[in-house]
């Protein structure tokens, strides 16, 4: 017996030529058609009687090189919101989450706290909270004063804890109830079930719908400008007002968009990955 090896039938290598065809096909229409769809866009853009106008009051170089600086400074302030915000509304979501899904009538005020809490801050605009937070609390006088983007922290953390505690609550929900039984047939207590068993599989569920609301929270932070401080939209509005000209406003548009790029190119490739590996790479 001869070990020659494996060689594709003529068959079998027309069809890998003609699906190269194919992709070649595609690709080249893809590319035509972006290409008649740009210039068809550009075209109307260009030719707008006002475009002068509007290319010198929002996309003038200059303005926007002079700018750049203190819009960057302004959006390491935003970075700064974003990290402690995340991690806040993280742990205050699994608590939320957690609180949510307690059985017994023993836990029922927690539940309905977990409830109220969720329905109030999901009906509220964040604006509003903001303004309740960043104003309402301080003229208080219970605490010292405190910088103003401190209080817009505590305001995302509010309003995203109840978005993302009831996609942690779905999560936790579509773990099938026997994985929890057999957990504590084991000996595991509630809170070791939770952590070590339910919690993980919740988390790969949602991971998708958790870096959308991510992406949201990373454009919504430079709403604590409007408690004063001194972020990239507000840095941008300060340029906008010593160039009487918008194009800082476009430079921190462009630096929110690069700013989230990565996240939604993340979540983009670990929805398709979760898809490959749950319909085995088929589309339903």
């Amino acid at each position: 017996m001869t070990d020659t090896p494996w060689q594709p039938s003529e068959l079998e290598l027309d069809r890998r030529r003609w699906r190269r065809a194919q992709t070649r096909r595609s690709v080249l229409v893809s590319v035509v058609s972006t290409l008649v769809f740009a210039g068809l866009i550009a075209w109307a853009v260009l030719g707008s009687p006002g475009w002068a106008k509007v290319q010198q009051m929002f996309l003038d170089p200059a303005v926007a090189l002079a700018s750049l600086p203190r819009i960057l400074e302004g959006l390491w302030l935003n970075l700064q919101v974003l990290f402690f915000a995340a991690i806040g509304v993280a742990v205050f979501a699994v608590l939320l989450a957690s609180a949510r899904t307690l059985r017994g009538p023993v836990f029922f005020p927690l539940r309905a706290l977990a409830a109220g809490y969720t329905d109030l801050f999901r009906g509220v605009p964040l604006l509003i909270v903001l303004y309740l937070v960043g104003f309402g609390i301080p003229g208080l006088g219970f605490f010292p004063r405190v910088p103003v983007a401190v209080w817009g922290t505590i305001g995302l953390i509010l309003v995203y804890s109840a978005y993302v505690a009831e996609v942690f609550r779905a999560g936790i929900e579509a773990v099938h109830p026997s994985q929890r039984l057999a957990a504590r047939s084991l000996g595991l207590s509630h809170a070791q079930t939770m952590r070590r068993v339910v919690l993980p599989q919740a988390v790969r569920k949602v991971t998708p719908a958790l870096m959308n609301d991510f992406v949201a929270m990373q454009k919504d932070v430079g709403l604590i400008s409007v408690l004063g401080a001194v972020d990239a939209v507000r840095a941008a509005q300060i340029e906008t007002a010593q160039y009487f000209n918008f194009t800082p406003y476009v430079v921190a548009g462009l630096l929110f968009v690069l700013l989230a790029l990565p996240t939604i190119r993340l979540t983009d490739w670990v929805t398709a990955r979760m898809r490959r590996r749950e319909q085995i790479g088929s589309i339903v």
